[in-house]
């Protein structure tokens, strides 16, 4: 059961947890997710001026999208880490790629969290892709908060917008704002609970906080700055509101069957201040974790927490890899020891690290629902546990299964060894899986992938992270199956006959299909053998 934020909490451990919030902001790709994400950074004050996701000369580059190629494309290709304190909370924002390519590391990323932002695109209302990761919310029992961006734009009706979450999300929109106008006439908001008007004016490439003023609804001032009709229709709006009977209910919200929803424009920051005062106030602290011993509360004493992300070379200078892992219980301190389920040992932890995108600082302790980076030698891989005290394995993270393969050739033998390495930190991120083709004269990898666009991406950190240009051939196979079973059965199946053997990493046998009618038929004809979904 999630914890209230307004609990009374008495113990120093209970007032840490107390203070944590730890949410995903997900969305369609161009919805505006990293630029709201950059937006609760400068009103957060912890950057002194915002990026642009697509910035010019003058301009700078958001904090969450600092890989060399997610700047050049415009795009977020990998979940972020941001640790900011806030009105006496600790804020751990993970920004994720909203690209249906890189859907598994937004996936993971939202085991990590307590609470999701919903970004939608005022214009455009719910998305597939916004649909899709919604329903990993529901799944997972995340409270999702609901920000309608782009007000700055021509926008649907928001009454119209409201519908269609309810209609859409089962999910009732309870409106905390109202937009005055919309487009160039977008002029601010209405708070419901206050009956403050926030009125905005832009600042210099919207790089500093909108500049505001603060009126009352009944304010006779307000007829100073907006026309008769614009005050007229927001007083009919609010009456409407109110007249439906829609209100906040924490409770709900918590249980996923309300969420809040906030109007603004994240590029102009108009209703991006409101937004995060209101997100941590009411936000979730952290939750339970499911384990193989029941469900681990966040109060337990000792330290817990499970690995959801690993990254390579966030450092370029040392092509080092960082393991990300959540922290479920008690509280973590720097040089501790703890066990290792997956492979039996005791590890030391002397240099765990507070990440700020990719900047990093040694810390000394860390409570459930932060985020830390470990250094990485090979030791883990996602979805690993790591416990004091009590052994146990919290639930696994379940792998997407690929849909696209491609083989990958070296253009340059002289730099194999950078080539073999490069491939070896990749895949430790889960984005891809290496497989090898057993019958291949030379043992060039075959790339498996959720999505076509990952396939680029590894080719351009091949290059610019480890200096190897690579040739790609795409192969036209769609299915693929760990294979286990007889021997004499196995040796049976229909290998070279839209059948390729192949072996993963660790030397498994894996069988490629290139249709669902070939892999129908090996599952009828060879029932003795065991056809495993890689995951």
């Amino acid at each position: 059961m999630m914890t209230s934020p307004e609990t009374t909490l008495a113990s120093p451990l209970a007032e840490q947890i107390a203070a944590r919030r730890t949410f995903a902001i997900i969305s369609h790709p161009d919805a505006g997710k990293t630029t709201l994400t950059e937006k609760l950074l400068l009103y957060g004050n912890a950057i002194h001026l915002a990026g642009s996701v697509r910035a010019r000369r003058n301009q700078r580059n958001t904090r969450s999208d600092w890989m060399a190629i997610e700047r050049e494309r415009g795009i977020s290709i990998t979940s972020t880490v941001l640790q900011f304190p806030y009105k006496g909370r600790v804020v751990n924002l993970l920004d994720t790629p909203g690209h249906e390519d890189f859907s598994e590391d937004t996936y993971r990323t939202l085991a990590a969290t307590d609470s999701a932002v919903m970004v939608l695109d005022a214009a455009k209302g719910i998305e597939p892709q916004t649909r899709k990761l919604f329903d990993v919310c529901r799944q997972r029992g995340l409270p999702v908060f609901t920000f309608i961006n782009k007000m700055d734009r021509p926008a649907r009706d928001p009454l119209e917008l409201l519908d269609e979450i309810e209609t859409v999300l089962g999910m009732q929109p309870v409106p905390m704002n109202w937009p005055i106008g919309d487009g160039p006439g977008f002029r601010g908001v209405c708070d419901r609970a206050t009956r403050l008007v926030h009125l905005f004016d832009r600042t210099a490439h919207n790089q500093t906080a909108a500049l505001e003023t603060i009126l009352a609804l009944d304010d006779p001032a307000l007829a100073n700055i907006l026309s008769a009709d614009e005050i007229s229709n927001l007083h009919s709006s609010m009456s409407l509101l109110d007249g439906l009977g829609i209100e906040f209910d924490h409770e709900l919200v918590l249980a996923g069957a309300q969420t809040p929803v906030y109007f603004g424009s994240a590029l102009t920051n108009f209703g991006v201040r409101l937004f995060l005062d209101a997100f941590v106030d009411h936000a979730p602290t952290p939750r339970p974790y499911a384990s193989n011993s029941g469900l681990i509360n966040p109060e337990r004493d000792l330290f817990s927490g499970f690995i959801f992300k690993i990254q390579a070379n966030m450092n370029p200078n040392h092509r080092d890899s960082v393991a990300f892992l959540r922290v479920c219980s008690g509280r973590f301190e720097r040089d501790m020891s703890v066990h290792h389920p997956q492979s039996g040992k005791a590890i030391r932890l002397p240099r765990p690290y507070k990440f700020f995108a990719n900047e990093r600082e040694l810390l000394e302790e860390a409570f459930p629902g932060d985020i830390i980076g470990l250094p990485n030698n090979g030791s883990f891989a996602i979805g690993d546990t790591l416990v004091a005290g009590e052994r146990f394995e919290f639930a696994p993270i379940p792998r997407f299964q690929p849909e696209h393969f491609a083989l990958l050739r070296n253009s340059d033998i002289g730099k194999q060894k950078q080539f073999q390495k490069g491939l070896r930190q990749l895949e430790t991120e889960g984005a891809m899986q290496v497989l090898y083709d057993v019958d291949a004269r030379q043992r060039d990898p075959i790339l498996a992938a959720v999505g076509q666009l990952q396939f680029d991406v590894v080719r351009a950190r091949l290059e610019a992270e480890y200096g190897v240009a690579t040739i790609l051939e795409p192969l036209p196979y769609r299915f693929s199956r760990w294979v286990n079973g007889p021997a004499d059965e196995v040796d049976r199946l229909p290998w070279g006959h839209g059948l390729l053997k192949a072996r993963d990493s660790q030397e498994r046998l894996v069988a490629l299909f290139k249709s669902q009618f070939d892999l129908d038929y090996c599952l009828q004809k060879f029932p003795e053998v065991k056809f495993e979904a890689l995951g």
